[in-house]
């Protein structure tokens, strides 16, 4: 069974080797082609998976090619992590947010929606190719930001494109070993979009378990979110937030602690990165392996140090590190498909995918949403949620919208619709701002300005 990664010299690509050569899962997947625009990371990433290969308890062939349908034929799955434009569009998407004095994150807000317009078309196309070369595959979107872009693939793809995040089947987990009980042994509600969702109820039985949670101060402490958003906040909510909402619920403070930092994690990432693949193309080097797993717990150990406190900024909880990641989350996925152990994930799918009455009926039809699914070898299979009301719909709601605007603006190549999505942003506080920023971003990125061209 055959693997295509789409982005495959991505650092953190070598986790998803290890992931399918194991032996941990009953999937077989004996060969991984990995596509690239650059064969120096190719080359890079592809010396570190030979080392790993060494322990490995599978063989799997790998290969690695900047040919995008050699990589496409006869594949099964498809990961699509492209990041178009490089870290360094990243670092503009948040310098320019920052200096126009509004949130500067890679996923969320306006840097979010300047990521998704310039990767919208390579998108579309990814999508025209894999119709094209592995019609029957499924498609595992990783890329960012995963609700837009999982959209605008299903657009083409229909119901095979699923996107995913580690976020918020990490916070169900750490939520269910706080109060005693193996994941698998709860019920749970979770609703919202990609990077904007909360857990509403986790059962046992019909007995719900987070009423007790949320008046538990000790227990609180243990899991990331609570820390992170404060007991006080969680409990007048009475759920419990997925981390990224950290930027909505503390707007003032992401921006004054992101601005005040030497540098955007996107600055930070570039020069990680950059250094690791410039030692990586020295003739001769050995020890790929060692070099990415002492880069790697860095870039882990540093994950949205806004959110914590300054002096704790670098200091993340080594059990908020540990036993999962989107590589996991894929590896279940595509067990579950394939072999048909029937597995409950939280995964991003069409609101309309459970037939019948929409998920969210405040939504559209085609909003791709993020909800717990249970996948075997019939497919994807979306939960019914409880309703969503107040404050939570309204910010669903809103997000949404912007989130269609900038998949319509694409699609029609129409700065005006472009600029509604800015200034509509809840995190863009006026629609000056908005059209600045999408003048700045045209301006200064150039995957950005290309995406409106109409030759």
């Amino acid at each position: 069974m055959k693997l295509s990664i789409i982005g495959g010299g991505g650092f953190r690509v070598p986790q998803i080797y290890q992931a399918v050569s194991s032996g941990d899962s009953p999937l077989l997947i004996d060969e991984i082609s990995l596509y690239d625009v650059s064969s120096e990371r190719l080359s890079a990433i592809t010396a570190v998976i030979t080392e790993l290969a060494a322990d490995a308890s599978r063989t799997v062939v790998v290969s690695a090619t900047t040919d995008i349908d050699e990589a496409l034929k006869g594949a099964s799955f498809v990961f699509s992590a492209m990041r178009i434009g490089g870290l360094e569009s990243r670092i503009l998407d948040e310098r320019i947010a920052l200096e126009l004095g509004v949130l500067g994150q890679e996923t969320i807000g306006p840097g979010g929606l300047s990521y998704a317009l310039r990767t919208l078309p390579h998108a579309r196309e990814l999508a025209l190719r894999i119709r094209r070369h592995a019609p029957e595959a499924w498609v595992i979107n990783f890329t960012n930001p995963a609700g837009i872009i999982t959209e605008a693939m299903r657009e083409i793809l229909g119901s095979r494109v699923t996107g995913i995040c580690d976020t918020p089947i990490g916070l169900m987990r750490r939520t269910a070993r706080a109060v005693g009980h193996a994941p698998h042994d709860v019920d749970f509600d979770y609703v919202g979009l990609n990077h904007l969702g909360w857990l509403r109820r986790l059962s046992v039985g019909e007995r719900d378990l987070l009423p007790e949670l949320l008046s538990d101060d000790a227990t609180l402490t243990t899991i990331e979110e609570a820390r992170i958003f404060g007991a006080d906040w969680v409990r007048a909510l009475g759920a419990l937030p997925n981390e990224y909402l950290f930027y909505y619920y503390f707007g003032r403070e992401s921006l004054e602690r992101i601005s005040s930092s030497p540098s955007t994690r996107g600055q930070y990432l570039a020069r990680q990165q950059n250094a690791f693949y410039s030692r990586m193309s020295s003739p001769g080097r050995g020890g790929a392996r060692q070099e990415w797993e002492r880069t790697l717990h860095e870039r882990e150990s540093s994950y949205m140090p806004e959110s914590r406190p300054h002096d704790a900024a670098d200091q993340r909880d080594h059990r908020d590190v540990e036993n999962g990641g989107y590589q996991k989350v894929a590896l279940d996925l595509m067990t579950a498909l394939v072999v048909g152990q029937s597995a409950t994930m939280i995964l991003n799918v069409s609101n309309d995918s459970a037939g019948g009455e929409l998920l969210v009926p405040a939504l559209p039809s085609n909003a791709v949403i993020e909800v717990p699914c249970t996948v075997d070898s019939k497919g994807i299979h979306p939960h019914r949620v409880g309703p969503v009301r107040g404050d939570m719909l309204g910010l669903m709601v809103q997000v949404k919208a912007c989130e269609q605007l900038v998949i319509e603006a694409s699609t029609r190549r129409s700065p005006e619709l472009a600029w509604r999505a800015f200034a509509g942003h809840p995190l863009v506080d006026s629609v000056s701002v908005g059209r600045q920023l999408l003048e700045q971003y045209r301006e200064l990125i150039p995957g950005v300005a290309e995406s409106f061209n109409t030759d």
